[in-house]
């Protein structure tokens, strides 16, 4: 197992990753979340990527579990609330060469569930810890 961790992480990203441009909605960041069955939204400008959103970021502000109507509730917040007020502007960054020994090290450290790869500022991937359990399994 030793040597499959020394491969680059490159090897086992996502490469067609699901993102969305800053100036969009909550409403569809949540969208995305639940028809893709995504966890982490990369944000962009352009082809930059500006920050990370979490599925997690966005139930914070929710307030479903305590109010029956609560798509009106969320609806009102989501409108209220900007995708640049609630997402990681500075997440931690890997690149394409970086070994999934580096990967994994960084996830288990700051108990993360998936990180951006990032190159020459531009987003090149995802890696997930599924993505990572899959390839060790193999």
């Amino acid at each position: 197992m030793n040597i499959k961790i020394k491969e680059p992480v490159s090897k086992i990203m996502t490469k067609n990753v699901i993102t969305l441009d800053v100036d969009k909605d909550l409403s569809d960041a949540c969208c995305l979340f639940l028809n893709n069955k995504i966890r982490h939204l990369p944000i962009v400008k352009g082809k930059k990527m500006v920050g990370i959103l979490s599925y997690n970021d966005v139930m914070r502000i929710s307030f479903g579990e305590v109010y029956d109507d609560k798509s009106v509730i969320d609806y009102t917040i989501y409108k209220i609330l900007t995708i640049s007020q609630l997402m990681n502007e500075n997440p931690v960054k890997v690149k394409p060469d970086d070994s999934i020994k580096k990967v994994i090290k960084i996830l288990v450290k700051n108990k993360f569930h998936a990180l951006p790869i990032v190159e020459s500022r531009r987003l090149a991937g995802m890696v997930s810890t599924t993505d990572l359990l899959k390839y060790l399994m193999t």
